[in-house]
């Protein structure tokens, strides 16, 4: 009877520790193919995941964080690569920006240079024009860096309690002159009431002065401008608007977008050098913000900012 079972536990132990070597081998190949796909995912940098049918729980946890993985590494390698084509057209967008007025002035130069019999009237003229296109690649250059300043975090705007009917009234009237001299009608509606929002005056000038100028240089055909202040139970919202051309449908998800314009600023719809409304946007968000777009060709075109208002 000791001998039976003591053969029986043998057997029952042998069973077990095939069943365990059985587990193991079938694991082990399991392994093996998770890591020849992987290694094929990671070298041929596909979007793919892993997938392996098993009833093995801990190797089905392992595969769901290495899919986790994978597609944490596959956002990082798209923004690169986003990246990496954006710095490329903005380095073509850049030196194409800068050439075009450069060479310009290179020519007006060279013109003086070889004339120098020139009307004192004529050569007065060129300077003039010169000053004019050497103040453009000034404008732009400071633009580029501000933008940069911006979007790394080195220009930190300090927060504090803003009078928004005052800034607004001042930026309007700014322009004031400009519209009525091309004809334009001024549409002001900002409240007698004191509307106050926790943001940077300084960031607030730039923010209305872009979108004025914006409204003025492509809605001037709408022969109107307008600026509107509200405030709801959760933003206070200021409305620049008018009743030109708008933008384009295929245009307004991407308007903000720095390559995007800087490409666009080819044609005869986006002129200058595109990163006005780009830094407007990045200084709205830097205010705990945004600007929005609504745009209905020759009805109406709003840029609305939403800022947050300030709680006593």
């Amino acid at each position: 009877m000791m001998d039976l079972a003591l053969i029986g536990i043998i057997l029952i132990l042998s069973g077990l520790l095939y069943r365990q070597h059985y587990k193991y081998k079938k694991r082990s190949h399991q392994l093996g193919r998770v890591h020849e796909r992987l290694q094929r995912i990671l070298s041929d940098k596909t979007g793919e995941k892993l997938l392996l049918f098993t009833e093995d729980p801990e190797l089905r946890v392992i595969l769901t964080d290495i899919n986790q993985l994978l597609e944490s590494n596959q956002r990082i390698l798209a923004e690169r690569t986003g990246t990496e084509q954006s710095i490329r057209r903005m380095l073509s967008n850049i030196s194409h920006d800068l050439n075009t007025p450069l060479t310009v002035v290179l020519g007006y130069i060279e013109t003086i240079q070889l004339d120098p019999d020139m009307e004192a009237g004529e050569r007065a003229e060129m300077l003039v024009k010169i000053t004019r296109k050497a103040n453009e690649v000034m404008e732009m250059i400071r633009q580029f860096f501000d933008l940069a300043k911006l979007e790394s975090g080195d220009q930190p705007l300090p927060l504090t309690r803003v009078l928004l009917n005052e800034v607004c009234r001042r930026n309007i009237l700014a322009f004031y002159e400009v519209l009525t001299g091309k004809g334009m009608e001024v549409d002001i509606r900002i409240p007698e009431e004191p509307i106050y929002a926790y943001a940077n005056e300084g960031a607030l000038d730039r923010i209305l002065h872009n979108l004025i100028s914006n409204a003025i240089r492509y809605g001037s055909d709408g022969n109107v401008v307008g600026l509107t202040l509200k405030q709801d139970q959760d933003h206070v919202h200021i409305d620049v608007w008018d009743r030109g051309k708008g933008i384009a449908v295929i245009h307004q998800g991407r308007v903000f977008d720095r390559m995007y314009t800087l490409e666009d600023s080819r044609n005869k719809s986006f002129q200058g050098s595109g990163l006005g409304l780009t830094i407007t946007k990045r200084l709205a968000q830097n205010l705990g913000g945004d600007v929005h777009l609504y745009s209905k060709p020759y009805e109406k075109t709003i840029f609305t900012v939403q800022l947050k208002p300030f709680r006593y």
